[in-house]
């Protein structure tokens, strides 16, 4: 039983169930302390006997489905209730900005900026700092010596030239070594007393940074002796921006491009933007390098520049930017290419259509997880009702986006082959959101957590409209099978001249010129269907979201910020709705070069239409879904990981299909709504499993 590993779940086990009270048998209706408490669904026998054990298992089932939720301000709870919500997109990431003092020393940690000297007692030979070396480190520092050379040739540029030789060791191995800018005080006692003991190499710092002595007396100057030149009066400044920089703008602007891409070495980025902005736009007797065993005087004024001790940190995949995933601010680029080699490069001169197609495909996962992003700033920041029109809008276009697109080249080029790629993606999303997005939920959540529940009442709600919605899609196939005639195109006896043997049919089809049966019965009944199914969505709504909302349990605790207007959201709802409409432009766009380009990939022998349908078109723009649900599994959450595949498939069957056949009923493209063998069965089998799993209420790796 789950209370036996947690301490709270048994002592609200023991007050359900009398456990260790010393009265076990009897209680009295009037005392307060009676054993079999309201909350227990199973009422007192007449002698007021103690309910059963299963009756307490029946009691903890209904504590576990009520969830009471705590979020930094309302706005940030209202995208949690609404996770929850029947037709809301599940999202985890963070609509506001959380308080930074509330954050963990690791998150911390991620936006460090690298001015900041801590104590620190670990290693500093690691894996990471060592790739960092073969990866970055050496070029780096070869460039800085050769910058020093190319100054010191100048000779009016020598300071120049030292600094970089500085920094060109500095960078080879930066690791427990610290940039520092001198302040005034410091550099006027340098200079008066050469020989003295308060030189910047001798520096230790505990303090986060450091600063000037209370008691540092300012130290006159000696008269007669000749002002400093300011900085921008000097002619090796010039010299230095003409010639030495501009080498390490580039060297330092691909070390920062290619560490930023791999996410993990974000430290080296920022080391590298930090140098190049601030560090290399100083006078250079204003900059020093020390290392952690040289510091040991304090007193003097400085001021600490850049301090690193690890290349790699493994928790970067948390860092956001303005509330975006790294990864998504990574992959925003490929739109960029994909548009530009797409549209200019029309004769696959640079490019061939394999490549095209790949990073076209590609480039919707970030503008997939935008608008995802756009649709629970949107939701959060409105009422349930607005809510429930932007997620039923918004959150089916990218998928409508691409299979509209299709259909309309398909029938422009009179290829037939496009339209059973929609129904093979339709096919596939159906099967990757109720199998592959639940299954692999389960499997991780499950090797952290040994058994994870879920309110199967609430589930089943879902389960329910997903049954009735893929029947309904699926029945105009059932019946044109019961009552079609099979055509084929070609038949050959495999067994030779033996008419006996077995024939091989291609290409063969339900003959749809049969008007009695199509025109008369199929197609009244697709009409019929796809009228029916956005009418049980919108009864699902208003029953999951008004009438029986309580099935669901949630409540808001106490909040940290109260209101409103103690939240700092990322995007305000006018700036998620530019967003929103912009990424579904440029969705159609890539979806639109997906489409153009698909048909070199099709016309391979050994790569089915059916294959490219079922796998990369229905799963890749759901790759930030399958993300949210593996976060909402490893934190315990697999009711969400199961709502957002369950949720997608409804919304497939209730909204995008009869979209779809509302669009061919206006504009003929030849979509027909019926579908092959294979399609029919497998996501007739999958609903059945699906309902199946969601019974008990209970998940593991093993189900998964």
């Amino acid at each position: 039983p789950p209370w036996e590993h947690d301490p709270q779940a048994a002592q609200i086990h023991d007050r359900l169930c009398g456990g260790p009270e010393p009265s076990t048998d009897t209680c009295t209706l009037s005392s307060h302390h009676c054993v079999c408490p309201a909350l227990c669904t199973t009422k007192c026998t007449s002698a007021h006997a103690c309910p059963s054990h299963h009756a307490c298992d029946d009691s903890w089932v209904e504590i576990q489905s009520k969830r009471t939720i705590r979020a930094e301000n309302e706005v940030e709870a209202n995208k949690l209730v609404n996770n929850y919500r029947f037709g809301f997109r599940k999202w985890k990431s963070h609509v506001t900005e959380r308080p930074f003092e509330f954050r963990s020393e690791v998150v911390k940690e991620l936006y460090s900026e690298l001015n900041v000297i801590k104590p620190h007692s670990g290693h500093l030979i690691t894996c990471g700092n060592v790739a960092y070396v073969f990866l970055f480190g050496w070029w780096v520092s070869l460039t800085y010596f050769l910058v020093g050379i190319l100054m010191f040739i100048t000779v009016i540029g020598v300071p120049y030239g030292k600094l970089c030789w500085k920094l060109s060791c500095y960078f080879l191995w930066p690791f427990g070594k610290s940039v520092h800018e001198i302040g005034n005080t410091l550099r006027r006692c340098c200079e008066q007393a050469p020989d003295c003991e308060c030189n910047i190499a001798g520096m230790e710092d505990n303090s986060p940074v450091l600063l000037p002595s209370p008691t540092e007396v300012p130290i006159p100057e000696l008269p007669g002796r000749p002002l400093r030149t300011p900085y921008w009066h000097r002619f090796s400044t010039y010299v230095w921006l003409l010639l030495g920089y501009p080498l390490l703008v580039v060297i330092h602007s691909l070390a920062c491009f290619f560490s930023w891409i791999l996410v993990f070495t974000i430290p080296v980025s920022k080391m590298n933007a930090r140098t190049l902005g601030v560090i290399l736009l100083l006078a250079p007797e204003d900059v020093s390098v020390s290392t952690c065993s040289q510091r040991k005087h304090q007193g003097y004024e400085t001021r600490a520049l850049l301090c690193c001790y690890h290349a790699v940190n493994w928790y970067y995949y948390k860092y956001t930017v303005d509330g975006i995933n790294v990864f998504a601010v990574n992959l925003l680029p490929l739109v960029i290419v994909a548009m530009v080699i797409g549209y200019v490069d029309r004769e696959n001169h640079y490019a061939s259509s394999e490549v095209k197609f790949a990073i076209a495909i590609s480039s919707i996962i970030p503008l997939s997880y935008y608008i995802g992003m756009g649709i629970a700033s949107i939701s959060a920041q409105c009422n349930f009702a607005v809510g429930a029109v932007v997620n039923a809008t918004f959150g089916s276009i990218t998928e409508l986006t691409f299979y509209i697109t299709a259909l309309l080249r398909g029938h422009q080029a009179a290829n037939p082959c496009l339209q059973e790629v929609v129904k093979a993606a339709l096919t596939g999303t159906l099967l990757g959101c109720i199998l592959f997005i639940p299954g692999i939920c389960m499997i991780i959540g499950g090797l952290r957590h040994s058994e994870q529940t879920f309110n199967s009442r609430s589930t089943g709600v879902s389960a329910a409209l997903l049954f009735i919605s893929v029947g309904g899609v699926f029945a105009p196939t059932l019946f044109s099978k019961a009552y079609g005639n099979l055509v084929c195109d070609a038949c050959t006896n495999s067994a030779g001249g033996n008419s006996s043997g077995p024939f091989v049919c291609r290409n063969c089809h339900y003959d749809l010129n049969n008007g009695t049966l199509f025109h008369d019965h199929v197609e009244p009944l697709v009409y019929t269907v796809c009228t029916l199914l956005p009418v049980a969505y919108i009864i699902g709504l208003i029953y999951t979201l008004k009438t029986h909302s309580h099935i669901y349990d949630i409540q808001v605790g106490e909040v940290q910020v109260t209101g409103h207007h103690g939240a700092v959201v990322h995007w305000s709802r006018w700036r998620s709705l530019v967003i929103l409409i912009m990424a579904t432009v440029l969705t159609s766009a890539c979806a639109d070069l997906v489409t153009e380009h698909i048909q070199p990939i099709l016309n391979q022998p050994n790569i089915s239409q059916y294959f490219i349908g079922v796998t990369v078109l229905a799963m890749v723009p759901e790759i930030p879904e399958i993300v949210n649900g593996i976060q909402f599994a490893l934190q315990n959450n697999i009711s969400l990981s199961l709502e957002v595949g369950i949720c997608i498939a409804v919304q497939v069957c209730m909204l995008q299909i009869p979209i779809l056949v509302l669009f061919n009923a206006f504009y003929d493209v030849g979509f027909v709504l019926l579908f092959s063998d294979l399609h029919l069965w497998a996501s007739i089998f999958s609903v059945i499993l699906v309902n199946y799993i969601f019974m008990d209420g209970k998940s593991d790796y093993f189900q998964g």
